[in-house]
C-alpha cells in the first residue's frame, strides 16, 4: 500500500487576468500559503505555461520546476481537456467547441482536429520533459448527442462512434507511451467516454492500450446514480489520476438526472465545494490506499453557491485530513508468534 500525495489543486477554475491568478508564480505562492504541495496545469492557459515550449525545451521546463519548487510546490499533471475535447466533436456541437481552438483553425472542423491531435502530442513530450507519469484529459464525443435512444439509434451508430473514436486517439496513445504517460481519460458526462461501459467499448477498440486509462471524479457518478466505490473496486488498475469534487443528487417531483434544462444552482444534481455535498471521501481514500494509487489527490472546484477562494481555503485541510498514512505493520503484530510448521501441524491436528 502507498500514501497518496497531496493535497493539490487544479489551477483551471482559478486562473484569470488578475494577480495572483494570472502568472505560474503568483499562483504557485497562492496555492502553497493555502496548504497545497501540487499543481495541475491546464496546458491550454497561457498565462500560466507555455505547452509548445515545453515540448521542446528541456531548459524551459527545468525553470518552470524550479520556480514551483522555490515556493514547495510540485506539477501533478498536465492538464488537456479543451485540446483533447476537440480530438472528436460531432457537428452539433462545433460552434460551442470553437472557443476551445486556436483562432486560426476555427471555423475549420478539420484543422481544428489535426490542430487537437497536436496539441496533445505536444503534452507527451512536455510531459516527459517534466518528468511526469500521467496526464489529465477528456475523450471528446461522436455519440453524445445519442445518448438517450428516441428516436431509435440507427444499426450500428455507436459502433461505428466508437471506432473512429478509437482510430482518433490510437496514435495519441502510441506517441504517450513512446513518452512513457498514462493518458487519464476524465469519466464525465458530455464525453464518450462517461461511465464504465463506454470506457470498456473504447478500452477493446484500443486494443487494451496500456496509456488508455481513468481519471477518476466521483462528483461526475453521483450525477449519473453510478456507484463511484464500485467503481473503484472494477477500474482501480486503470485509475491514474483523481479530482477530489464533491456534487450531491436531490430528485424531487418536477427534476432528475436532466435536470430540467436548469441552471446548475437548480438542478437537482450539481457540484459542491468538498465536504458540503454527498461524496463518501472517507471510503473513496480508504479504498485508493487499499488499491496502492501512487497519484494526487487534485481539488477541482466547481460549486454553484460558494466562493472559489473559500472553496479552496477550505480544500487543502479537507483532503489532508482524508489522505491516509497507510500502515507498515499490522494491528495485530504484538500477538504474533512467528512462523512455526510444527505449531500450524498441531494447531490443525496434522501429524
Amino acid at each position: 500500500m502507498r500514501t497518496i500525495k497531496g493535497p493539490a489543486i487544479f489551477l483551471a477554475q482559478f486562473a484569470g487576468d488578475q494577480a495572483p491568478f494570472n502568472s505560474l508564480p503568483d499562483i504557485a505562492d497562492w496555492a502553497a500559503k493555502l496548504g497545497y504541495k501540487g499543481i495541475q496545469i491546464p496546458s491550454w492557459d497561457a498565462r500560466l505555461f507555455d505547452l509548445a515550449k515545453a515540448a521542446e525545451s528541456q531548459t524551459y521546463c527545468d525553470e518552470v520546476k524550479g520556480v514551483l519548487g522555490e515556493r514547495g510546490i510540485e506539477i501533478t499533471e498536465l492538464a488537456t481537456h479543451l485540446q483533447g475535447q476537440l480530438v472528436a466533436v460531432h457537428p452539433a456541437y462545433d460552434a460551442q467547441f470553437d472557443a476551445f481552438a486556436a483562432p486560426h483553425v476555427r471555423s475549420n472542423p478539420k484543422a481544428r482536429q489535426l490542430w487537437a491531435v497536436e496539441q496533445m502530442k505536444m503534452a507527451a513530450l512536455a510531459s516527459r520533459r517534466l518528468g511526469l507519469t500521467a496526464h489529465a484529459s477528456f475523450s471528446g464525443a461522436l455519440a453524445w448527442p445519442y445518448v438517450y435512444p428516441w428516436p431509435q439509434r440507427p444499426a450500428g451508430l455507436v459502433e461505428d462512434a466508437f471506432d473512429e473514436l478509437a482510430r482518433r486517439w490510437t496514435p495519441i496513445l502510441d506517441h504517450f507511451d513512446e513518452n512513457g504517460v498514462d493518458i487519464g481519460y476524465e469519466i464525465h458526462p458530455g464525453e464518450d467516454l462517461h461511465d464504465g461501459v463506454t470506457f470498456e467499448m473504447f478500452l477493446d477498440r484500443v486494443g487494451n492500450h496500456p496509456r488508455a486509462n481513468i481519471l477518476y471524479d466521483p462528483s461526475h457518478f453521483v450525477l449519473q446514480q453510478l456507484d463511484y466505490l464500485a467503481f473503484l473496486d472494477i477500474y482501480h488498475d486503470r485509475i491514474k489520476c483523481f479530482h477530489v469534487k464533491d456534487a450531491e443528487f436531490r430528485p424531487s417531483g418536477r427534476a432528475g438526472v436532466y435536470g430540467g434544462y436548469q441552471s446548475w444552482v437548480d438542478r437537482p444534481g450539481r457540484f459542491r465545494s468538498l465536504g458540503d455535498g454527498q461524496v463518501d471521501f472517507a471510503q473513496i481514500f480508504s479504498k485508493m490506499a487499499q488499491n496502492d494509487f501512487s497519484g494526487w489527490a487534485v481539488l477541482e472546484w466547481e460549486c454553484a453557491l460558494k466562493h472559489p477562494n473559500a472553496g479552496a481555503a477550505e480544500g487543502a485541510p479537507f483532503i489532508a485530513r482524508h489522505i491516509i498514512r497507510v500502515t507498515e505493520t499490522a494491528f495485530d503484530d504484538f500477538a504474533a508468534g512467528g512462523s512455526n510448521r510444527a505449531l500450524n501441524a498441531q494447531v490443525m491436528g496434522i501429524e
